[in-house]
């Protein structure tokens, strides 16, 4: 039983896949289609800096926003750090 499922599920992907790759063979034609404008091209230093570079720019200030303004540190927390405990101070049973 085991086998004829994975068998259905391997020809499926199969299936699957190889529908895929037949609908999108268009997209590697050569030809340009009506109505397409496209603009210049982007130069290796303008591409990494466009997906490479900026996001790690917006990042970074976006984390060190959230750190400069975190107000977490501010707040003390009142149930622990006003308790003085006696060092040798015994328990009366």
């Amino acid at each position: 039983m085991d086998k004829n499922n994975a068998l259905r599920a391997g020809a499926l992907a199969a299936g699957t896949t190889l529908m895929m790759l037949l609908m999108s063979s268009p997209a590697l034609a050569l030809t340009r289609d009506d109505g397409d404008d496209p603009g210049p091209g982007l130069s290796v230093i303008q591409t990494l800096g466009l997906y490479v570079f900026l996001p790690l720019v917006l990042f970074a200030v976006i984390a060190g926003l959230v750190m400069v303004l975190d107000k977490s540190r501010a707040k003390k927390d009142t149930t622990s750090s006003n308790i003085n405990v006696k060092p040798g101070a015994g328990a009366k049973a």
